[in-house]
Formats: structure tokens, C-alpha cells, sequence
């Protein structure tokens, strides 16, 4: 069962920094790409950057374009979103999700307010 558990998210002033990590298990990591996905309040679901297997790849928003970075560590089973300069406008809920399921996690709530 492919398992996914975000977390790193909280409240932060509009500039700063937060780190999200996704520990994953139930799948076989290294052979899958990862994204990130999040969901402002009232709003729906909205791609926001991706990776690939061997993490040589990477995609993002134009939004989000030099601010936020994805990475991963194979060994680990975990991937990775490096988000600066954050804005009001990143306050969402923030998913990690793979090629390998449908699914994604529970998620961690990201709130940038001054």
C-alpha cells in the first residue's frame, strides 16, 4: 500500500522559508517520479512542481519558478520542497504525490501571513 506522509508546513511571514518533506513507503521510490500539489482555501487542486525518478528532471509553476526548489533522496524515500521568498499567495495545503498511485497524503497546511 503506497503510503505518503508530508510534513515541515506552518505559519511563516510573507519573505521567509519553510522546508516540506514526504516519507514514503509501500512502492518502490527510486523507479517513480514525485510531485507537489497544493489547495488554497476555496480553491482547487493546483500542480506545483515535479521531479523524476533518478530526480535529473525537474518542472515547476511559473509562479513558483526560482523560489521553490524539489529534490529528492532516494535513500531515504523522501522528497523534498525548498520554498523561499514565500508569498501570501502560497498559503495552501500542501500534497506530495507519485506516479506510482492515485493517491496523495494528508497533507500540511503552509500560511504565509505577516
Amino acid at each position: 500500500e503506497v503510503q505518503l506522509v508530508e510534513s515541515g508546513g506552518g505559519l511563516v511571514q510573507p519573505g521567509g522559508s519553510l522546508r516540506l518533506s514526504c516519507a514514503a513507503s509501500g512502492f518502490t521510490f527510486s523507479s517513480y517520479w514525485m510531485y507537489w500539489v497544493r489547495q488554497a482555501p476555496g480553491k482547487g487542486l493546483e500542480w506545483v512542481s515535479s521531479i523524476s525518478s533518478t530526480g535529473d528532471t525537474t518542472n515547476y509553476t511559473d509562479s513558483v519558478k526560482g523560489r521553490f526548489t524539489i529534490s529528492r533522496d532516494n535513500a531515504k524515500k523522501t522528497v523534498y520542497l525548498q520554498m523561499n521568498s514565500l508569498k501570501p499567495d502560497d498559503t495552501a495545503v500542501y500534497y506530495c504525490g507519485t506516479s506510482a498511485s492515485n493517491g496523495r497524503g494528508q497533507g500540511t497546511q503552509v500560511t504565509v501571513s505577516s
